[in-house]
C-alpha cells in the first residue's frame, strides 16, 4: 500500500464539531451522498499559514449546499474558523484544505428529507497539481460535454458532478496528455476537468462565459490581475475553430493556480510574456504582496 494513501495518514480531520484522528474519519456506506451525489466541497489553499480567498471559498460551499438543497449547520464565519483551526492543528503552512458537506445516513432512497447534514475539513500539504506547471501542459479534447443548466445545478461544487470530469481526466491521462478540454453541450469552449482556461490574442485575454460553470475564484482573481495590468479581457462565448487563432493559453484554478498550456492536441502555444506576468502576479498576490 502507497505510505501516502489518503485514508492511512497520522494527524486529524475535523469533523462534526470535533477533531477526530485522521484514520477514524469515516461515514456509514449508506450515507445518502455516497449513493446519489449530493456532498459539496471546496478546494482551499493556504500560503504562509494564510488561507487564500478563505470567506469566498465558504461563502460557495453554503451556496453550493443551497444548490442542491439543503443548508450547511454552519455560518461562512464558523466555517472560516474552523478551516484556520485545522491548519493551525495541522501544523502546515502550505497546505491545501478540503471543506466538505453530506447527507447522512438515517434515510436511504431519492428523498433525504431526513438526513443529518455533515460537515468535515481536512488539511494536507499538496505541491503543484502538475508535475512540470511552467512548461506547461498538454490537452485534449474530451469525449463528455459539461451538461445543459436545465439538467444539473451548474453553480453548485457538487461531487456528482464530476463524473464526467473524472472520465474524461482518466481518457486524457490513458492517452498521454495532461488534462481534457471539455466543451459544452452547445460545442462551446468550456473548461478543463477542474480549472477554467484562458487564451491571448492581439495582447488581450479571451475566456469562455461561465454561465453554465462553476463561478471560479481563481478565474475571478486573474481577471481582476490583468484588468490591473490594463489587459482587456474578453467573456465571451469561444467556439473550437478559434483555437488556432490563439497565440497563448493557460488554466486557472485553486488547484492548478495559473498554469500555461504548451498544445492543445496539435495545435501548439508558446507560454510568453502575458501569462509569464500573470503567473508571476498571481504568486505575489496569493502571498500578500500584490494587493487588488
Amino acid at each position: 500500500m502507497s505510505e501516502t494513501a489518503f485514508h492511512d495518514r497520522d494527524g486529524y480531520i475535523w469533523m462534526d464539531g470535533e477533531f477526530v484522528p485522521w484514520r477514524d474519519a469515516k461515514v456509514h456506506v449508506l450515507t445518502h451522498s455516497l449513493h446519489y451525489g449530493s456532498g459539496v466541497f471546496e478546494g482551499n489553499r493556504a500560503y504562509g499559514g494564510k488561507i487564500f480567498a478563505l470567506r469566498d471559498h465558504s461563502e460557495r460551499l453554503i451556496k453550493s449546499a443551497a444548490y442542491l438543497g439543503y443548508d450547511i449547520p454552519f455560518s461562512a464565519a464558523q466555517i472560516d474558523k474552523i478551516c484556520k483551526e485545522t491548519l493551525a492543528k495541522a501544523g502546515l503552512g502550505t497546505a491545501y484544505v478540503r471543506p466538505i458537506a453530506w447527507r447522512g445516513s438515517e434515510q436511504m432512497g431519492v428523498a433525504a428529507q431526513s438526513n443529518k447534514i455533515h460537515l468535515a475539513v481536512a488539511v494536507w500539504a499538496w505541491g503543484n497539481y502538475f508535475d512540470d506547471k511552467m512548461r506547461g501542459i498538454r490537452l485534449c479534447m474530451a469525449d463528455w460535454k459539461r451538461p445543459d443548466p436545465q439538467t444539473i445545478p451548474c453553480k453548485a461544487k457538487g461531487a456528482g458532478l464530476y463524473m464526467i470530469c473524472t472520465l474524461s481526466k482518466h481518457a486524457a491521462e490513458n492517452k498521454g496528455f495532461d488534462d481534457a478540454l471539455m466543451l459544452d453541450y452547445r460545442g462551446q469552449i468550456a473548461e478543463c476537468t477542474g480549472a477554467h482556461i484562458f487564451f491571448v490574442k492581439d495582447g488581450e485575454l479571451h475566456t469562455p462565459t461561465n454561465d453554465v460553470l462553476l463561478d471560479g475564484i481563481t478565474h475571478k482573481t486573474v481577471i481582476a490581475l490583468a484588468k490591473n495590468r490594463k489587459i482587456k479581457v474578453h467573456k465571451r462565448d469561444i467556439w473550437p475553430d478559434e483555437l488556432p487563432t490563439f497565440s497563448e493559453c493557460f488554466i486557472v484554478g485553486t488547484a492548478a493556480e495559473i498554469t500555461p498550456v504548451r498544445a492543445i492536441e496539435e495545435r501548439v502555444y508558446t507560454p510568453g510574456e502575458i501569462t509569464q506576468n500573470l503567473v508571476e502576479d498571481y504568486d505575489l498576490h496569493i502571498h500578500g504582496k500584490l494587493k487588488l
